[in-house]
């Protein structure tokens, strides 16, 4: 391992320190192919993920200081290292199948989150650090506070597992809020028998009004139509991923 060297902070982002949290969500991503690190920053975690995967593994950086230390320190053969925003790289720079693993700045974990479900159909499996409100939320069941968009449109495709929790300390510069890592791994099925588009419309839509019964919050989707009366008189929340896409049909019809 290459000495670690206390880091300026760039992107919103929380640099990980601690090399046994970094084994361990190294260790927590059960994928034998391709794998996309986002954002390694200076690389502690990466070091870990060269170790376990080698010529398999591509880390995509943005921040230029970021990119140089890597070089620098030589954490990951360069050839190995995209300098560029994952949220804008053309699907032409991913192979076929490749698994995502990373510590997500905060300002830009959902934006990761529907990047992934746009390459679903490429995309077995996830590992990410990311703020424990966050990881709370995407792995909520219905009728839970938290339960929401992100929670459903991920759990429609994949199995969502809430790992471990991460202290502040563990980070330069400490952050205010604790870590979590989560683990997705996509179902074998994932049709899910009504139409995609309309279903994310859907579950956006009710989500936005939450407090409103589904009747009143898909006002701007159904217009003066209404939902089936099993859920016309229920919010957004208490509805599961199936009652969302069985709501999905009935509106289809």
């Amino acid at each position: 391992m290459s000495g670690y060297v206390k880091p300026k902070k760039h992107l919103g982002q929380h640099f990980l320190a601690d090399h046994n949290i970094a084994a361990k969500i190294a260790a927590s991503l059960n994928y034998s192919g391709d794998v996309f690190e986002i954002g390694p920053g200076k690389g502690m975690l990466t070091a870990f993920l060269v170790e376990r995967y080698g010529e398999k593994l591509q880390v995509v950086e943005i921040d230029d200081e970021s990119v140089a230390y890597l070089k620098e320190n030589r954490i990951i053969p360069e050839a190995q290292i995209i300098h560029g925003d994952f949220l804008k790289l053309g699907e032409d720079r991913f192979p076929t199948s490749f698994s995502l693993i990373g510590n997500l700045p905060y300002n830009i974990s959902s934006p990761v989150f529907f990047r992934l479900l746009e390459m679903r159909q490429r995309i077995p499996g996830a590992v990410f650090m990311i703020q424990k409100e966050v990881a709370e939320r995407i792995c909520a069941s219905h009728g839970n506070k938290t339960y929401g968009i992100l929670s459903v449109l991920l759990q429609a495709f994949y199995r969502t597992e809430y790992l471990f929790t991460v202290g502040e300390k563990v980070f330069v510069p400490p952050p205010r809020v604790k870590s979590a890592v989560i683990r997705l791994t996509r179902r074998e099925n994932i049709e899910l028998c009504c139409s995609e588009e309309l279903f994310f419309r859907v579950v956006k839509t009710a989500f936005n009004q939450r407090r409103k019964t589904l009747s009143n919050s898909l006002k701007p989707l159904l217009g003066d139509k209404k939902p089936a009366a099993e859920f016309a008189g229920l919010r957004a929340e208490q509805l599961s991923v199936n009652d969302f896409i069985r709501l999905t049909q009935t509106i289809e019809i």
